[in-house]
């Protein structure tokens, strides 16, 4: 079983991706004092948690601080181990936001588990920059919505006939 984390207060919160767009590798990464945690997450599982970290937000006071800026990755960009599901929740006593990651693995393993709890204003800045990512890849085949390769695209709505280039 690999190892799992408990995260308080996080001093970083950041996703991102690592290699060239078409071949990315998506992570979640959260530092706390001198330990840095990352985990692999899909590009479609980086756009649906910046998307719904936006609307609960919206049901939040708005961030009374400075947004961080600083949300490279840092090393390791290795990641520990694949999340199969996220989940979040606010803890309103504390005023924070808790992401658990749970690691993909088959129905009878039990996987490794993360909870990183940080403030609003991280939160925000990861549902931003999360967006930012996923939109700065491929652009997509205006017909079926797949991603567009520079050389080419077997788009199934083309039946064959010329395929979308960028």
């Amino acid at each position: 079983m690999s190892e799992s984390f408990d995260l308080v207060d996080v001093d970083k919160l950041t996703v991102g991706a690592v290699g060239q767009p078409g071949r990315r590798v998506f992570v979640l990464q959260a530092r706390h004092a001198s330990q840095v945690v990352t985990l692999k997450l899909e590009k479609s599982q980086t756009a649906a948690l910046a998307a719904y970290l936006d609307r609960l937000l919206e049901d939040l006071p708005d961030p009374t601080l400075e947004l961080p800026e600083d949300l490279d990755l840092e090393e390791p960009t290795e990641p520990e181990w694949v999340i199969g599901s996220l989940g979040v929740a606010y803890d309103e006593a504390l005023d924070r936001l808790v992401l658990v990651a749970e690691e993909a693995v088959d129905e009878d393993e039990e996987g490794a588990r993360a909870r990183i709890s940080a403030t609003r204003e991280q939160v925000t800045a990861l549902a931003r920059r999360g967006t930012e990512l996923v939109q700065s890849g491929r652009p997509s085949c205006p017909l079926c919505g797949y991603p567009l390769d520079p050389s080419g695209h077997a788009c199934p709505r083309a039946n064959g006939h010329r395929p979308p280039t960028l």
